[in-house]
């Protein structure tokens, strides 16, 4: 693993998720906001790599033959999924219990992932690239946006798309990311989210123009307390995803 002076890893995150990764394949436990969200993500992924890569998105392998590098993976949440879709996906998180997580979890589904506890810089230092990387809920934690998309733009290969998932940085997120998922519903642990470090949709496009990038789909994603459920939305208030590639 590369030195943290020369990422852009934040030790105090990478500790906060440390404390709580035997918990992240539990639907009932403190990541279970995020097994509601994953069917979401994972369907928007897959749709955006068919519709870009020619592939059926009906098909139970759509994604063969497409490499993955899941940036900030956590457990294997959204990594396993897209094994079995096919994808060729690789792994990475700062925290090493994280890793030993995702890869027992995936030997035991037995779905091929190559898990890494090591940074995008690493990645990218060895000149490694990807046809889609994935930085879903990970740059409201970074210690420096632009480096961070910086990093994920150059692992992207030619031709290739990056997808992000975050949290926008309104009053509304404010309430209902961190006071009431937090404080109130319980659906993650207190101090997950500091609110400043959310990144606005305006502030996310122009680091990936910097880095030579541009948006071709954004969407927010919703959620339906009556069906508690999550889709995707016109309302970027509070979650968003977006596609992009170079310009």
């Amino acid at each position: 693993m590369t030195d943290a002076a020369s990422t852009t890893i934040d030790p105090a995150e990478v500790a906060r998720f440390e404390k709580i990764a035997e918990t992240w394949w539990d639907p009932s436990g403190p990541m279970k906001v995020l097994h509601k969200f994953n069917p979401v993500r994972l369907a928007y992924i897959r749709d955006e790599a068919c519709r870009r890569f020619g592939r059926d998105p009906r098909s139970a392998r759509s994604l063969e033959g497409l490499t993955i590098l899941d940036v900030g993976c956590g457990g294997g949440v959204l990594s396993e999924p897209l094994g079995r879709l096919g994808a060729t996906v690789t792994g990475l998180d700062p925290a090493p219990t994280n890793i030993s997580v995702a890869r027992l979890h995936a030997e035991r589904a037995g779905v091929a992932i190559d898990f890494r506890n090591e940074t995008v810089e690493a990645v990218v230092a060895r000149g490694d690239a990807f046809d889609i990387v994935l930085a879903m809920e990970v740059v409201e934690h970074v210690a420096d946006v632009q480096a961070f998309v910086n990093a994920c733009v150059q692992a992207v290969k030619p031709g290739g798309v990056l997808v992000m998932a975050t949290i926008n940085r309104t009053l509304r997120s404010f309430a209902s990311a961190i006071v009431g998922a937090e404080y109130i519903l319980g659906w993650l642990p207190r101090g997950t989210h500091e609110w400043d470090r959310f990144v606005t949709p305006d502030e996310l496009m122009d680091a990936l123009r910097q880095a030579g990038f541009g948006v071709n789909d954004i969407t927010g994603v919703g959620y339906n307390p009556l069906r508690d459920s999550w889709s995707l939305s016109h309302d970027l208030s509070v979650n968003y995803m977006l596609l992009a590639s170079r310009t």
